[in-house]
C-alpha cells in the first residue's frame, strides 16, 4: 500500500531547487517541512558535510516528514548530511539559527495535503470532521471556538480581510443564528446557504470562509511576515530566499517584502514575476494552479541598489 508520504507531491519541486541553488556542504532551512517533498531533494545535494533544518509545527506531519527523510538517508549511507528537525513555528527560526549562518531557506506557505485530507484535521469542507483548523494542535484557539465566540461584526471582518469575501456580513449572519457550529461540514452547510455559489464562480461557496478561519487561527500571515523580516539577518551573502504562496494575500507580503528589499540594496530579485506551474504539473498536481514561486538571493555586504546579474 503507498503511503501517504509517498503520494505527496510537492508543487513546483523542479523550479524551487533550481531557485535554491542547492550546494554540497551548504546550510539549509525548509521552514514548511510537511511531508519532506521538497526537503528530500535537498538532502540528495548536500553531502556529509552539510546540513538542514527542518520546521514544522504540525506534529503529525514532522513525524512523517521525519520517516521520508530516514528514508532518503539510509540510501545515502555515508553521504548523508546533518538533519535537525524542529517542531515550531517558522517565526521561531531566529531562536535555532546563527545571524549570516545559511545558503539558503525555503518556504511552501500551503496547507499540506496531510491538513486538507484528514477530516478529523477540521481544514477541508470535503469532509465531516471537528471544526479545528489548527495547524499545531497544542496550543491556540480552534476554528470552532471562534465561530461560536467571536461576534457577528468580528466574523464578518476576519472573513473579509482573510478570505476576500464580498458576501462576508450575510455569511456572519447564518453562522451567528446556527451556533453552536461545531463541524465542518455543519459550518459549510450554513455558508452555502447563505451565499450560494454564482454562475462565475469555480470554487465551493465555503472555500473563502475556511480560508479565512484558518488563516485567522494559524496567524498565518504574521508568521510570514516574521519569516520575511528575519531571512536577510540569517542568510549569508549570495544565500537564496525561495518563497511558494497560494493565494493573492501571502503572495502580496512577499512580493512587496522583497521588492522593498531590493530598493533597500538588501535582495537581488531572481524572479522578475512569480514563476507558477506548467500545464503538466497542473494536471498531475490540481494543487499547483494557485502556486507562485518567488526566490531572491542576498546581496553581499556593501552592495547598493538592486543591481543585475551579468
Amino acid at each position: 500500500m503507498t503511503s501517504r508520504s509517498e503520494r505527496h507531491v510537492p508543487v513546483l519541486l523542479n523550479f524551487a531547487i533550481e531557485f535554491l541553488n542547492v550546494r554540497a556542504g551548504g546550510t539549509y532551512v525548509d521552514c514548511t517541512l510537511g511531508m519532506a517533498g521538497h526537503a528530500a531533494e535537498v538532502v540528495k545535494r548536500l553531502g556529509p558535510t552539510g546540513r538542514l533544518l527542518g520546521f514544522d509545527r504540525d506534529a503529525e506531519a514532522l513525524a512523517l516528514g521525519k520517516a521520508k527523510l530516514d528514508q532518503v538517508c539510509e540510501e545515502l549511507g555515508d553521504q548523508a548530511p546533518q538533519i535537525t528537525l524542529v517542531g515550531e513555528a517558522f517565526s521561531s527560526i531566529a531562536g535555532h539559527v546563527e545571524p549570516a549562518s545559511l545558503d539558503g531557506l525555503l518556504a511552501d506557505f500551503g496547507v499540506s495535503s496531510l491538513q486538507l485530507d484528514e477530516a478529523h484535521r477540521g481544514f477541508s469542507f470535503m469532509a465531516d470532521g471537528p471544526l479545528d483548523m489548527r495547524m499545531d494542535t497544542r496550543s491556540g484557539q480552534n476554528a470552532a471556538q471562534v465561530v461560536n465566540e467571536a461576534d457577528e461584526r468580528e466574523l464578518a471582518d476576519l472573513i473579509y480581510e482573510y478570505g476576500d469575501e464580498r458576501r462576508s456580513r450575510r455569511i456572519a449572519r447564518a453562522i451567528v443564528r446556527g451556533r453552536p457550529v461545531t463541524t465542518t461540514g455543519q459550518l459549510s452547510r450554513i455558508v452555502a446557504s447563505a451565499a450560494p455559489a454564482m454562475k462565475q464562480d469555480r470554487i465551493h461557496p465555503a472555500t473563502r470562509t475556511f480560508q479565512a478561519l484558518r488563516i485567522y487561527v494559524n496567524r498565518e500571515l504574521d508568521e510570514i511576515r516574521a519569516l520575511l523580516e528575519a531571512a536577510p539577518r540569517l542568510l549569508k551573502p549570495s544565500g537564496r530566499l525561495v518563497v511558494i504562496s497560494f493565494h493573492s494575500l501571502e503572495d502580496r507580503i512577499a512580493k512587496d517584502s522583497l521588492r522593498e528589499g531590493a530598493h533597500q540594496g538588501i535582495w537581488e530579485l531572481l524572479t522578475k514575476k512569480p514563476v507558477t506551474a506548467s500545464e503538466e504539473e497542473m494536471d498531475r498536481n490540481p494543487r499547483s494552479r494557485s502556486a507562485k514561486l518567488r526566490a531572491a538571493e542576498k546581496m553581499k555586504t556593501g552592495t547598493k541598489g538592486p543591481g543585475k546579474r551579468d
